[in-house]
């Protein structure tokens, strides 16, 4: 835990378990994934990785909703309203909950009641946009990358919320009043996440460049060059969010890479090739060893934290855009393919697999012989309005985007088919 930074609840009310990002949760968790708990629906697909407190899950949907549901029961306690979708997922401090919205504002609300306490305009939200991206046709034409789903998770530490913003800046706010304490300005979208260690913020941008920055102040400290992408099909810039232990921050980034860079003066220490396929997840760090997923390739890495060595590696298939959480020597992470997997790390064999709703419905269809997606199915051209048609169809088997938490024997997440599922 970094130097001042206030003690989390055994149940984590932050992304990622705590201002660190490690993704480690110190539950027994649930190695055979074998039964429902329950699961609540809400009215859009659910990208947001919830927040456990005070009895209750707090979630995000694309609905425009913050949702507060009982841990034990699934049942409703509030429902927050913005007029925008929410894939930010929610922060719980001092009795408040600090989400995004797609409406441009960052909210405070009562978490006993769902009450807005305070809210905060930014220079309005946006998603990451260039010509040609990945190829897609048009070539000429501006276009939203259809791969841009998430929201900046804010963090909360020595009386500030901090966050990042489709505007372009990093926001500090006071968490108690919403007020402006500073602000920093980067060249593009900042949809990672914040991490803090230390007094210091680590942060990735669009702009294909990664920050660290005085948590008090807002004043840069140094700053890191990610790649530039020579085909001009845009596979650059930041959206995972950074992970940091042992002196060591470690984020992925879209020009396929897995960074690992000294906290203290920004070098590189070692940078892990994925073969021209994306790192979205943010990485989960313990016992010395890096675990991270990776997106077209769909594949889980398990690597030496100090050297980058690999250790291990599992083919899934599908993408994965969902982050690993580590609990009782057993990594749970979601795949696009609608399945959460569970990985014993002594045997590194899957142990247990829940499947979505939505992936026994419309699974099969969209499924090649050999297991991967079928594409084709879904995508009958490369033209924008194709592509960005096709990756909803896709989602259609309940593609799993949120990272599980795990509290005691239970397993939470959300999926694309609108659920929030706890799984024992």
């Amino acid at each position: 835990m970094a130097a001042g930074a206030p003690a989390l609840a055994p149940d984590m009310a932050t992304f990622r378990g705590n201002l660190q990002h490690t993704g480690v949760y110190e539950g027994s968790g649930a190695p055979k994934l074998s039964s429902i708990k329950w699961k609540f629906h809400t009215d859009g697909k659910i990208y947001s990785s919830p927040a456990v407190a005070q009895g209750k899950v707090f979630f995000g949907s694309t609905d425009g909703s913050v949702y507060a549901v009982d841990d034990e029961s699934g049942k409703l306690s509030w429902r927050f309203k913005t007029e925008g979708r929410i894939t930010s997922s929610p922060a719980i401090a001092g009795g408040l909950v600090y989400f995004e919205s797609y409406d441009g504002n960052f909210y405070a609300v009562d978490a006993a009641n769902g009450t807005l306490k305070w809210k905060f305009a930014t220079g309005g939200e946006r998603r990451f946009a260039a010509k040609h991206i990945h190829g897609i046709d048009p070539p000429e034409e501006m276009m939203p990358d259809p791969f841009d789903f998430y929201l900046s998770s804010p963090a909360v530490w020595d009386g500030k919320v901090y966050f990042g913003s489709g505007d372009g800046n990093i926001y500090g706010l006071d968490a108690a009043t919403g007020s402006l304490v500073w602000k920093f300005k980067t060249g593009d979208v900042v949809h990672a996440s914040p991490a803090i260690a230390n007094g210091i913020l680590f942060i990735g941008s669009w702009d294909t460049y990664f920050y660290a920055l005085d948590a008090r102040t807002g004043k840069e400290r140094w700053r890191f060059k990610t790649g530039e992408d020579p085909k001009i099909h845009n596979q650059i810039g930041i959206q995972s969010s950074a992970a940091v232990a042992e002196g060591i921050v470690y984020f992925g980034c879209r020009d396929s890479n897995l960074y690992a860079l000294d906290a203290t003066t920004g070098a590189k220490r070692w940078a892990y090739d994925n073969k021209g396929s994306w790192v979205i997840g943010s990485p989960a760090v313990e016992g010395g060893r890096i675990y991270f997923a990776t997106s077209d390739s769909g594949l889980f890495h398990i690597v030496d934290a100090k050297s980058g060595a690999d250790v291990a590696s599992m083919s899934f298939k599908w993408p994965m855009f969902s982050s690993p959480s580590i609990a009782a020597n057993h990594a749970y992470i979601g795949s696009h393919e609608g399945k959460l997997f569970a990985i014993d790390l002594g045997t590194r064999q899957v142990s247990g697999v829940f499947q979505t709703d939505a992936s026994v419905q419309n699974g099969p269809a969209l499924t090649t012989k050999d297991g991967g997606p079928k594409y084709e199915a879904a995508m009958p051209s490369n033209f924008y309005d194709d592509i960005v048609a096709g990756v909803q169809k896709m989602f259609s088997v309940g593609a799993i985007l949120s990272s599980p938490v795990i509290v005691n024997d239970t397993v939470y997440f959300g999926s694309a088919d609108g659920y929030l599922y706890a799984v024992r």
